[in-house]
């Protein structure tokens, strides 16, 4: 039995075999979606380049909302029936799910090679998980066990409501309402937010912008050669371990809160010694029940082709 396993993003689809049975994949490739007009000619060709006559099952994991038959990626062009998808390769079963979907039913199989735990006690893997995940946007997932199967829970967590916690979260927040009006954590936790931190901590202490990228800002408050970098990533350390915390609340995350991407393994020493664990655990009278839930930094290379994998052989079809 052949089947195939990919994780589709706004730029690269990623491809790799497995056998339906575990989590363990190969034969991994990655295309540009640019270069195909069609998800079943990336997958065509990756049949093509590694001389696979027939397929019999397919799990994708990819960037936008699943809902119903048909599929539109939000990144790009593509726009698809899965069911059109299933009778044109030929395919016993055609799964189709979202790329945090992937990520939330990777959490159980990583192993300590491929995590790094920030506080907390051992993860009970019979448990609530959480994962989140800063980088364009923040996507937000919950993991739960049934009848020893891994249910994943998908949603929209990055977009609740900012919270300050200080002075000069406040004022952070103040500064991005008249800009945007409503303020999710989104604004500030990924990518993007760790400018929009920047550019209002700028504002808030009346001094001239000096960087316009993520990159550069993270570098120089890692360097310490920015004092407003540096505030601005330890605001966003704040932040991230605020909400964290509130996601281990949501469920009781005893199998552990996990954070995905690749943002937070660029500065990995300095995230450790940042005030997130700090934050995450201050919830007042329930601090204590959170110094007990472990956060994972997900340091897997490919958790949406192992998430894949994952979903794939608890779904595949007869």
């Amino acid at each position: 039995m052949i089947c195939l396993i990919a994780d589709v993003g706004g730029t690269n689809m990623r491809i790799a075999q497995t056998n339906g049975v575990d989590t363990q994949f190969t034969q991994d490739r990655t295309y540009p979606v640019t270069g195909y007009d069609n998800i079943d000619d990336v997958i065509n060709q990756y049949c093509t380049d590694e001389n696979i006559n027939a397929v019999q099952h397919v799990c994708v994991a990819i960037a936008c909302p699943i809902n119903g038959d048909q599929v539109s990626m939000t990144n790009h062009t593509w726009s698809f029936s899965i069911e059109a998808v299933k009778k044109k390769l030929n395919l016993d079963s055609f799964l189709v799910i979202n790329d945090f979907t992937a990520q939330a039913m990777c959490l159980p199989f990583l192993t300590d090679e491929n995590k790094i735990q920030v506080g907390g006690d051992k993860a009970d893997l019979s448990a609530p998980m959480a994962v989140y995940g800063p980088g364009t946007g923040l996507g937000v997932a919950h993991l739960i066990k049934a009848n020893e199967k891994y249910i994943p829970l998908p949603g929209e967590g990055g977009h609740v409501d900012f919270a300050s916690n200080d002075e000069l979260e406040q004022k952070i927040l103040n500064v991005l309402q008249s800009k945007y009006g409503h303020v999710s954590v989104e604004r500030l936790v990924s990518g993007p937010g760790i400018l929009e931190i920047y550019q209002a901590i700028c504002h808030i202490k009346s001094v001239e912008l000096s960087f316009s990228s993520p990159a550069d800002i993270t570098k120089h408050a890692v360097d310490g050669t920015c004092e407003y970098c540096k505030l601005t990533l330890d605001t966003f350390c704040r932040v991230m371990g605020s909400f964290g915390g509130n996601l281990a609340l949501t469920t009781l995350t005893y199998g552990g809160v996990y954070i995905a991407g690749g943002i937070i393994p660029r500065f990995i020493e300095y995230f450790k010694n940042s005030d997130f664990r700090t934050q995450f655990e201050a919830k007042g009278r329930f601090t204590a029940l959170n110094k007990k839930i472990p956060v994972f930094v997900i340091t897997e290379k490919q958790p949406g082709l192992l998430g894949a994998a994952a979903y794939l052989t608890q779904n595949i079809e007869a």
